[in-house]
This record gives C-alpha cells, sequence and structure tokens, in this order.
C-alpha cells in the first residue's frame, strides 16, 4: 500500500532533478553573475541566490537584475532569458554534479525493480543533456521536461503524464523532490511524495508536509519502503 492506495503494476520513484538528483547550483548562479556582469552590475552571493536555482531561469534573471538595481521590464527578461540557456547549454556540468548517494540510490531501485524517470521543470533537451552528462540517463525509462507536454509542474498531470510516458500507472508511483512545487505536483496527482531537505527551497520541505523528508539518499529505500513501495516487485 502506498499513500492508503493499492499499488498496481511495475513500482515506480519518479525525481526532480536541479536540487534533488543533481547540485546543479553552482553552474546556474554561474551563468546568472556571467548576465549581470555583462550588464554592468556586481555578482550576488551564492548564498544569496541560491535558493533561486529551482525557480526557473527567468524568476533567477528576474530576482537577480531587480537586488542588483532596477527590474528589468518583461521583454529585456525574455530577451536575456534565451542568453542565460545558451551560455548554461555551455557550461551545463561544470560544477554540477549528483548529490551524495544519488547515483547508489538509481542502481538500488533499478535492481530492485523499480522503473525510474524524471519530472523536472527544466526544458527536456537540457534535462537529457546534463543527464547524458553526468552519466546517468540511461537509468531513466522517460526525462520530462517543462516543455514536454502542454503543461508543467506544479500541476499534477506533468507527473501524471511523465508515469505515463515511462510505463508506469499512478498507483504505483512515489515522487522524490526538493521543493513546494514539487510536493504540490504530486498532491495534485494524487501520488505520495518524498522531499529531500538539502534541496533549492525557500521554506523548509518538512513544513510543507510530504509523507517523508530524508537528508541523504541513504535514506531513500526506508523512506520508500515505509510507504509500502517495497511489499512487492513488480507491485500488485
Amino acid at each position: 500500500m502506498v499513500g492508503g492506495r493499492r499499488m498496481v503494476g511495475a513500482p515506480m520513484l519518479v525525481f526532480d532533478l536541479d536540487g534533488t538528483l543533481a547540485d546543479t547550483a553552482g553552474d546556474l548562479i554561474a551563468t546568472l553573475g556571467a548576465l549581470l556582469e555583462q550588464d554592468g552590475r556586481s555578482p550576488l552571493p551564492v548564498s544569496a541566490v541560491r535558493s533561486l536555482a529551482g525557480a526557473g531561469a527567468r524568476a533567477m534573471i528576474e530576482r537577480g537584475f531587480a537586488a542588483t538595481g532596477a527590474p528589468l521590464p518583461p521583454e529585456r527578461v525574455e530577451e536575456l532569458f534565451h542568453v542565460f540557456l545558451d551560455h548554461y547549454r555551455g557550461r551545463i556540468a561544470e560544477e554540477t554534479r549528483l548529490f551524495p548517494g544519488a547515483e547508489a540510490a538509481l542502481a538500488r531501485f533499478s535492481e530492485a525493480g523499480f522503473a525510474l524517470a524524471v519530472c523536472t521543470n527544466k526544458s527536456e533537451e537540457l534535462a537529457i543533456l546534463l543527464l547524458e552528462r553526468l552519466g546517468v540517463a540511461q537509468r531513466f525509462a522517460a526525462i520530462c521536461g517543462r516543455d514536454t507536454f502542454p503543461v508543467h509542474k506544479p500541476d499534477g498531470r506533468a507527473l501524471t503524464l511523465t508515469i505515463e510516458r515511462a510505463g508506469g500507472a499512478a498507483g504505483c508511483a512515489v515522487m522524490v523532490g526538493d521543493s513546494k512545487t514539487d510536493i504540490e505536483t504530486a498532491r495534485n496527482a494524487g501520488v505520495p511524495v518524498v522531499a529531500v531537505d538539502f534541496g533549492y527551497t525557500e521554506t523548509a520541505v518538512a513544513a510543507l508536509g510530504p509523507d517523508r523528508v530524508i537528508s541523504h539518499f541513504d535514506e531513500l529505500w526506508e523512506a520508500v519502503a515505509s510507504l509500502g513501495a517495497l511489499e512487492a516487485s513488480p507491485c500488485t
């Protein structure tokens, strides 16, 4: 049982990417810093923008420029958004690494018969590129981004469509994320959610009501087991 529901089909874990599987803040912050420097502004300290790393490029640009001078008009934000993506694509894995224990957790769940997928608000192209550079793209039955479907997180359909693309069913899935957006997405989809507390959030995830909270990927197996998702593989 998971969240009081009988599980059917193959068990599945669906992961957020930025701040959950991978610590992407360094490359995202460096990209924002390059844009600020090009505009004659001073870069922001990492401590001031790390929590924004999971909010998306537009939000990083808006808040980063507002914090270093006059806010930008929407059309300028949109222009810089494309510059941001081009710069970021070129350095996407210079500093980015999987969080400790993530690769071992992916291997353990795969070997136990779980299907794995990614549901992120990064573009699908960049999500696939990053996971390829990190050497784990082949682990996932589906890698879905903000532009994969007509909807994106926190719309629950972004999660259920990811699960379907990966060949699973929502009644047999658990979401793993790091933010309010991920928790709301899971709730909207009727899927239980495990939150990591080391990601990019301005509010402590424990206060957002996930089903479980972990502080290291070594704890994920036990957290998923406590939700009943290990009772059988494939679950029935």
